[in-house]
């Protein structure tokens, strides 16, 4: 015989009733069926997501799937002084008809619809039904009985609904598990065609260009909380090279093949370890800003062609220095603050002399990333780092990728260490400032004499400019550039850039844009070079 009657149970199901959710409201959001939960590994502070399949990113699964309790005290945010506390107590303790989260929270604050209403209330008659069944005749009065009638029949549509609902989401994931690519593997893609010419300036190849690049992506996931990156790559646009060779102005999408041909050009592992800790595995071009936050909200795509045109104007160029294979991790200290170390070799897969995983040319970083709130953070980042060819900013690539000649090859054996600092304001959902400075000290291995290089640069981003998706930007700085260097030149060569990304469709975007670079090769004497280009590009 239990002390309170059903026409109680139903008074406290309507007092907590705007967040009653029972074992089939996990059917009344349709795209958490049939669209799935899996998101980005790297849940890196400080900016806007990455996109894991284009941009070299990964994440991490978010899931909101219910199960029943038994306690109201499984609940953690759920407390005595909570105004349905015991309402909620008696709900879940008495009659057993809520549900709660996985991570044991029961989102009491949370709006909810008409049909996730009916839901929980459809689980708390079942639970009736049930007790009718084995309990004593004098149980339930006439007066619960007029009750539950009654409800029943409010809500008889909605149920019905529902159910129909159920019905049709159940034929629809059959259909989609039928023809489905794979069960644990997504594919996807990026195309970019681009018009590209130089107005004016000291180019070399200076034609109008139509090129392209192609990326797919498989992504697959075998835990739900990992995932593995295969990402495929054609394209055949080559670079519009300024004097001395250096890298100014080098656009995101001019990291490709030449002359079309396909390959294997990231293959990257992300996987938990607890709470805390995500670990990155980078096994074919690796690069520290696959999973490090880089503090550039809006600006950032990594090497793909969503936001900013340039290499340079993505974020600092201190996470291109070095690359290849290696791991890393983030380390949530707190709920604002991010822990990032991480070890990359370019020379990982040659047994020769001077080179292999832990012998050759590599780069070790750690960064600290503080977020006081959304709308801001900073980080702090050091980089050591050992070049025997190519550049020091090269990605691991052998060229580099920013800056002037003169920064990237100071001498051919080089040890470095670099300190950064970025940071970021949002001061609201139209306007953010994002701006970094860097400097690195290039030791001369192979002789004597040391090379001091900067960098920095501010930039403001315009959200949704125009209409949503759209994304406007601005961005000033010099690009790695040495000072104190007698030959050829020592002048300040400045990047200037400009472009407005205009959603055509969900899938289509496109971005023309200005590079300006003045003083090309820190020297004067050339001409100002003035870069357009029109980027267009496709995503599903």
């Amino acid at each position: 015989m239990f002390n309170r009657s059903f026409h109680n149970l139903f008074m406290e199901s309507m007092i907590v009733g705007a967040t009653l959710l029972g074992s089939t409201s996990a059917y009344a959001e349709d795209s958490n069926l049939v669209a799935g939960t899996q998101t980005n590994i790297p849940t890196a502070i400080a900016q806007t997501p990455k996109i894991p399949a284009i941009n070299s990113d990964a994440s991490v699964p978010q899931t909101n799937s219910m199960s029943q309790v038994t306690s109201v005290s499984q609940f953690s945010d759920v407390q005595p002084t909570d105004w349905a506390f015991q309402a909620l107590q008696s709900l879940v303790e008495r009659y057993g008809c809520i549900a709660g989260y996985p991570n044991s929270t029961y989102r009491g604050n949370r709006a909810i619809t008409r049909y996730e209403f009916a839901a929980g209330l459809n689980a708390c008659l079942s639970r009736i039904n049930e007790l009718i069944a084995t309990a004593t005749s004098d149980l339930v009065s006439k007066e619960d009985l007029t009750t539950v009638k009654r409800l029943q029949e409010e809500f008889t549509a909605e149920l019905s609904t529902l159910r129909g609902r159920v019905d049709s989401l159940e034929s629809r994931t059959a259909e989609l598990e039928a023809h489905q690519f794979s069960t644990t593997t997504k594919l996807s893609a990026e195309a970019i065609f681009a018009i590209t010419n130089a107005f004016s300036g000291s180019v070399n190849n200076s034609n109008t260009v139509f090129q392209d690049r192609v990326r797919l992506v498989f992504k697959s996931s075998f835990t739900g909380r990992d995932t593995l990156n295969v990402r495929l790559t054609g394209g055949n646009a080559t670079t519009l090279r300024l004097p001395n060779g250096t890298a100014e102005g080098l656009q995101t999408f001019n990291l490709s093949p030449a002359n079309n041909s396909d390959f294997l050009d990231w293959l990257a592992y992300y996987f938990p370890i607890g709470d805390k800790i995500e670990a990155y595995v980078g096994a074919v071009n690796g690069v520290f800003f696959d999973f490090i936050p880089t503090l550039s909200p809006y600006l950032d795509s990594a090497t793909g062609g969503g936001r900013a045109l340039t290499e340079f104007a993505s974020s600092s160029p201190i996470y291109r220095i070095g690359g290849g294979a290696g791991a890393g991790i983030n380390y949530k200290l707190s709920e604002k603050v991010v822990l990032s170390l991480g070890y990359l070799a370019g020379d990982h897969a040659s047994p020769q002399v001077g080179s292999g995983l832990f012998n050759g040319q590599y780069g070790a970083i750690a960064q600290i990333a503080w977020n006081p709130n959304k709308n801001s953070g900073i980080g702090l980042t050091y980089v050591n780092a050992y070049q025997n060819r190519g550049a020091i900013f090269d990605i691991g690539s052998g060229g580099a990728i920013v800056g002037t000649a003169q920064a990237n090859t100071p001498f051919d054996e080089v040890i470095t260490n670099s300190y950064g600092a970025e940071a970021f304001y949002k001061f609201s959902s139209k306007v953010a400032v994002n701006g970094f400075f860097g400097y690195t000290n290039a030791k001369n291995l192979a002789g004597s004499g040391s090379a001091e290089i900067w960098y920095y640069a501010l930039g403001l981003a315009f959200p949704d400019l125009g209409k949503q998706g759209n994304l406007g930007g601005v961005l000033v700085g010099a690009e790695p550039y040495r000072g104190g260097n007698p030959a050829p030149a020592n002048d300040l060569s400045l990047h200037i850039e400009g472009f407005y990304k205009y959603q055509l469709t969900d899938n289509i975007a496109i971005t023309p844009g200005v590079i300006w670079i003045t003083a090309p090769g820190q020297n004067n004497d050339n001409q100002d070079a003035v870069i357009g280009t029109v980027r267009t590009t496709f995503t599903f």
